[in-house]
């Protein structure tokens, strides 16, 4: 059984293979525990601060939970709760907080402020997501594929379809390839992972067998898999011109009944980070709509609502798998 206590969890690439089976077996562990009621508390006694410079329902509400479930108190600050990085540095604030709590969790921008964090906390530091990386997302994915397909990872293929450029692209990937599996990125060229995170993934996929498809043809990416996951294409606080432009080099990248019919695979699976702007039920849908004509965007309502309980699933999922490198890192 590796050994994780007082390791920090910023990404994916700061473990080797056994050790992030560890962590999925374990959150499945912990899982089963508390449905049957009989989950032991390993965190009692201990506090952890949520630092969110990014809101977000599931990871708050995931560690929250978890952390009580656990017998551990948490402390919130929202984007305006600290004076992280504006009249402190990050440095200084690790330092502080190190000294108050027994382990940070840190939602926001730049994975180097996550970084810094652990450089200078003196306890363990989460990574609830960067721009470059989401790991406890990898976690809950892999353990709702674990559930779904009744498979191991390295017998599994997924297709990540749309904006890869960035978090979700970037650790499914890499999460892909460090547990063997056969991962296609499924995207734009100009929205395809970057050269070195794309390298990382080679010399893993060396060592686990894993296969790395990256393409910019739909047909070729999809077929065959047996799982499809995608993310939002647009986010709140840019501008429209950047939805505008990115909505149209995306559009045939959208998650529909007709991309699924090219997998060949009748029983192929939709999974979604969340949230999604599946239909016209927020204001971000009703903008897009406005611009476009779009009552949808990464994903239809259609496959949406037909995959629905893969999906919420793996938002339940992101409680367990949290718990899971709570305990790991910071249980008794």
């Amino acid at each position: 059984m590796p050994d994780l206590h007082a390791r920090h969890f910023l990404a994916e690439l700061d473990f080797t293979r056994d050790e992030w089976a560890y962590l999925l077996d374990l959150s499945a562990e912990l899982k089963q525990a508390k449905r049957e009621r009989r989950e032991p508390q390993r965190l009692v006694g201990r506090n952890i601060v949520l630092i969110f410079e990014k809101t977000s329902t599931r990871t708050r509400c995931a560690f929250e939970v978890a952390a009580h479930d656990q017998g551990a108190h948490c402390t919130y600050l929202d984007p305006s709760g600290s004076q992280l990085g504006h009249k402190e540095s990050v440095a200084d604030t690790a330092r502080v907080l190190g000294k108050m709590y027994d382990g940070i969790e840190y939602r926001g921008f730049e994975q180097e402020r996550v970084e810094t964090l652990a450089r200078y906390a003196g306890v363990p530091v989460w990574n609830g997501l960067t721009n470059e990386w989401h790991p406890t997302q990898m976690l809950a994915d892999q353990l709702t594929i674990r559930e779904y397909l009744g498979r191991d990872l390295d017998q599994v293929s997924v297709a990540y379809v749309g904006d890869a450029r960035y978090n979700m692209g970037n650790s499914i990937l890499v999460s892909s390839a460090l547990m063997g599996s056969d991962v296609r990125i499924v995207a734009p060229e100009a929205f395809q992972p970057g050269e070195a995170v794309v390298g990382e993934a080679l010399r893993l996929a060396a060592d686990s067998g894993a296969q790395i498809t990256i393409t910019d043809d739909v047909a070729a990416g999809v077929k065959g898999a047996d799982i499809i996951c995608t993310d939002v294409w647009v986010s709140m606080g840019e501008p429209k011109d950047v939805w505008a432009s990115r909505i149209a080099a995306l559009r045939d990248y959208q998650v529909n009944a007709a991309l699924l019919g090219l997998t060949g695979n009748r029983d192929v699976k939709v999974m979604h980070c969340l949230p999604a702007f599946h239909d016209l039920g927020t204001s971000v849908g009703r903008q897009v709509y406005e611009m476009t004509g779009m009552d949808a965007l990464e994903i239809t309502d259609e496959v949406f609502e037909a995959n629905a309980d893969i999906i919420f699933d793996e938002a339940g999922n992101r409680m367990h798998t949290i718990k899971a490198v709570m305990v790991a890192t910071l249980g008794e």
